[in-house]
């Protein structure tokens, strides 16, 4: 594939995060990257955000657990700077809060529609790669999607928002999703498997008395170089995401 069709990740002087999964993502993609609570989903797409910021992507981030200055923070600590990509407009950063008034809150504490208010959300769409981490919160949240899963009806509920999602790569963008399996059905998350272009599972696995974080390449469409199965990796503060040559296997 050209390297024209790929969104790089950059930083290649700091880790080797991009050469490990190709040199990049595909324009027009649809990301899941799935892992439980502490397998790294919001570093890895901090990681993927700070890398495509400096490769001249736009990027826009919703964000359910973070508040801007959490955001701000975390990306600080993990040496990530984005408070000139912030201030230059060329990083939106959104927080859905679904308690207190925020992003797609309201304060007749009424459950929204969260799925058709993000569609309607335009200003979001407008970049390179949006990333919504978690997926799951929206969809935990949604009273129609709730309401169709309760009725063994995860096509129907999956189907509007899909709809969408194709509309929106078919423009070249790519959109990230992170989403935590043990906190929705099984059944409910399978569209979004089906229709991803690329499948990260993020995997913690104990190895004595360590724990090892490592990436499993499930699919690939459109990847440049070759990318390997799995890629082993680690977060730290001051430094960010490392990927480790040692097997975690």
């Amino acid at each position: 594939m050209s390297r024209d069709n790929l969104l790089s990740l950059g930083l290649d002087d700091h880790d080797r995060v991009n050469m490990e999964l190709g040199g990049g993502i595909p324009r027009g993609s649809i990301v899941l990257m799935e892992g439980d609570y502490g397998a790294g989903k919001s570093a890895l797409s901090q990681r993927f955000c700070h890398g495509l910021l400096s490769e001249g992507a736009s990027v826009t981030m919703l964000s359910t657990e973070l508040t801007i200055r959490g955001f701000i923070d975390q990306m600080h600590s993990l040496s990530y700077d984005v408070v000139r990509p912030l201030l230059n407009e060329e990083l939106l950063f959104l927080h859905a809060d679904f308690n207190s008034g925020g992003a797609f809150s309201e304060g007749s504490g009424e459950r929204m529609q969260l799925l058709s208010r993000l569609m309607n959300a335009e200003v979001m769409w407008n970049t390179d790669v949006i990333f919504i981490d978690t997926f799951d919160s929206i969809l935990r949240n949604d009273p129609t999607f709730e309401s169709l899963i309760r009725k063994n009806e995860e096509r129907q509920a999956a189907l509007e928002i899909i709809s969408f999602f194709r509309d929106v790569i078919s423009r070249g963008k790519v959109i990230v999703l992170t989403i935590d399996p043990s906190a929705i059905d099984e059944d409910a998350i399978g569209p979004f498997r089906a229709i991803a272009d690329v499948y990260l599972q993020l995997e913690m696995i104990e190895v004595g008395s360590e724990v090892r974080r490592q990436i499993s390449v499930k699919r690939f469409a459109g990847m440049g170089e070759q990318v390997g199965d799995t890629i082993g990796y680690s977060v730290r503060s001051g430094i960010g995401v490392v990927v480790e040559s040692r097997s975690v296997a």
